[in-house]
């Protein structure tokens, strides 16, 4: 049977190209394969587990009936407060649809059909996507001892000629850091035309010294947060960069300037304005951080070290047991995820969760390792 014409969509070439894939396949679709049956624990997505300030569901419920107006398309109180907040200006920040969608503005802003961007091989999987979706070419950068190796990644731009150099400090998948020092060197040294996009999603969670100073006047630095993590809005979608204010007008000519709701912005504005409870989470989350590190340690895992809210554990063998360790854990019921690279496949990697999240992936690692090892 032939196809007529016009079954297919007219896609441009290149948008025809692209293979059809999410970047990763959310707790969702897995919970559907499973008839719907729901996890006892969702401790895979690094969300946080700990509920957003009781401020910002006060905020929700009384702005609930506004959810009929568009949301301020400049964002200026949003933009106002965290100016205030880091000692900036307004037009030195930037808001979008959380760090996955200041990515994609990024990737349009510097990035032309064949031009290349470095980064960790393994790392954040977002950004290879659009990596791929705006025409790029990504050069993949490896690990040393399971952490961002700088030297090498200014290196790799040195001789690819890249327009971006990605990194997320501290890092997602593996949770260690390096240092303000060190990121600091690395933007002294980025060949000219180059940018360093510096993803702080768990900065909230990192040591002082994993964080650079603040610095909006180069023009080859872009700091992206979000307030996903530690604020406990990832479904409200809001982030932010911190750049040169050249740069943050660049993001006003292609963004989606309503793309962050109303409502989206006030949580955000009230989650600001309880630094008691973020302080708290933080705290609640560090705890179970350390909790995850004393039951990997337990039982034969290696944790690596984290400032984030998650903990990657080395399973001592190759990328197809810890896939088995992985799906031993989701028939018993628990979400979690692990890397996907070569050399990091070794690992699982398991989000801080609430006492009692803990608790149940402490009593059932055991049982999922030894069904694991029995292959």
């Amino acid at each position: 049977m032939t196809e007529s014409a016009g079954s297919r969509p007219p896609f441009t070439p290149f948008m025809a190209s692209l293979p059809a894939e999410v970047p990763f396949v959310p707790m969702e679709a897995i919970q559907r394969a499973r008839g719907g049956r729901p996890f006892r624990a969702r401790i895979g997505a690094n969300e946080s587990r700990f509920p957003p300030s009781p401020k910002v569901v006060e905020a929700l419920k009384s702005a609930a009936e506004e959810a009929r107006l568009y949301g301020d398309p400049e964002f200026w109180d949003l933009r106002s407060a965290l100016a205030a907040r880091f000692g900036i200006q307004p037009r030195q920040v930037s808001v979008g649809e959380g760090i996955d969608g200041l990515l994609g503005h990024v990737l349009r802003l510097f990035v032309d059909h064949g031009d290349r961007v470095v980064l960790p091989q393994g790392s954040y999987p977002t950004m290879g996507y659009h990596i791929r979706g705006h025409g790029g070419e990504a050069v993949h950068v490896p690990y040393r001892q399971d952490r961002v190796d700088p030297e090498a990644m200014v290196a790799a731009a040195r001789k690819t000629g890249a327009k971006i150099l990605y990194v997320a400090n501290p890092d997602n998948p593996m949770g260690g850091w390096i240092t303000g020092a060190e990121i600091q060197a690395m933007t002294e040294a980025l060949p000219p035309n180059c940018v360093l996009v510096l993803d702080e999603a768990y900065a909230e969670f990192a040591p002082p010294e994993a964080l650079p100073p603040l610095d909006v006047s180069r023009t080859n630095l872009l700091r992206l947060r979000t307030f996903s993590k530690a604020y406990g809005l990832a479904g409200a979608r809001v982030g932010y960069a911190l750049a040169h204010e050249a740069v943050c007008a660049g993001f006003d000519r292609i963004r989606n300037h309503f793309g962050v709701n109303r409502l989206g912005q006030i949580a955000a504005l009230a989650a600001l304005e309880d630094e008691a409870h973020l302080q708290a989470t933080i705290a609640a989350s560090v705890a179970a951080r350390e909790e995850l590190t004393r039951i990997a340690r337990a039982h034969g895992l290696t944790p690596l070290p984290s400032a984030t809210n998650f903990v990657t554990m080395d399973c001592g063998r190759d990328g197809a047991f810890a896939k088995r360790v992985l799906e031993e854990l989701a028939a018993r019921d628990l979400f979690i995820r692990k890397p996907g690279a070569p050399g990091l496949d070794r690992c699982i990697r398991v989000s801080a969760g609430r006492p009692d999240e803990m608790a149940l992936f402490a009593e059932t690692l055991p049982e999922a390792l030894k069904a694991a090892a029995r292959g």
